[in-house]
C-alpha cells in the first residue's frame, strides 16, 4: 500500500472479495483491482495464506474487500449509484450484474451475486423526476415506481405526458 486514500469504502465479503473486485474490474470502467492481500496468520474465517484483503476501485472509489466470514452480509443501505448516459449504457451494467448471479430490485435497483446493491440510474430519470414542472415528474416518479430496470423511453414519454 503505498499511498492509502483519505477515505475509503469497506466492504464485507464472506470469502470471496477478490472475485468480486476482478468483476466489477472487469463491468465498469475506471476499475481496477490493486492489490490482494493475504493472511499473514490464521483467522476466525480463514487460514494464514487465505486472501484477507483487496484493495479495488469501482468507477473512481477506492475500496477495500474484506474477506470477514459469513457473519456480516450487505444490506440495502448501502449501494453503489450509477449514472448512466443512455438505455444501452443501463442495459450493459445491469445485465452483467443480475446475469452474473445477482437480481433485480424496484425502480433501477438490483444486487450482485455478492449481496451488493446497486443503482444503475440514467441520468434522464434523474432529470425527469426533479423536472420543474411538478406533473412531469410526478408522471416520470410514478413511472418509476412500476420498474425493476428503468426503462428510458417510458421515462420520457411519463415525463411529456404521452403515455
Amino acid at each position: 500500500m503505498k499511498n492509502p486514500a483519505k477515505n475509503t469504502i469497506c466492504l464485507w465479503y464472506a470469502s470471496d472479495a477478490e472475485d468480486a473486485a476482478r468483476f466489477y474490474a472487469e463491468t465498469f470502467p475506471d476499475s481496477s483491482v490493486d492489490a490482494v492481500h493475504r493472511a499473514p496468520g490464521d483467522f476466525p474465517s480463514g487460514k494464514q495464506g487465505d486472501v484477507l484483503t483487496v484493495e479495488f476501485t469501482v468507477i473512481g472509489i477506492p475500496c477495500i474487500g474484506l474477506n470477514g466470514g459469513p457473519e456480516f452480509k450487505q444490506t440495502e443501505a448501502f449501494s453503489f449509484q450509477v449514472a448512466t448516459a443512455d438505455q444501452a449504457e443501463t442495459d450493459r451494467y445491469w445485465n452483467a450484474i443480475v446475469g452474473n448471479g445477482g437480481e433485480e430490485s424496484a425502480c433501477g435497483w438490483c444486487k450482485d451475486k455478492w449481496g451488493l446493491s446497486w443503482q444503475i440510474t440514467p441520468i434522464a430519470l434523474t432529470k425527469a423526476i426533479v423536472d420543474p414542472d411538478p406533473a412531469a415528474a410526478k408522471r416520470a416518479f410514478d413511472a418509476m415506481m412500476q420498474m425493476k430496470k428503468i426503462d428510458i423511453a417510458t421515462i420520457e414519454a411519463a415525463r411529456r405526458g404521452s403515455r
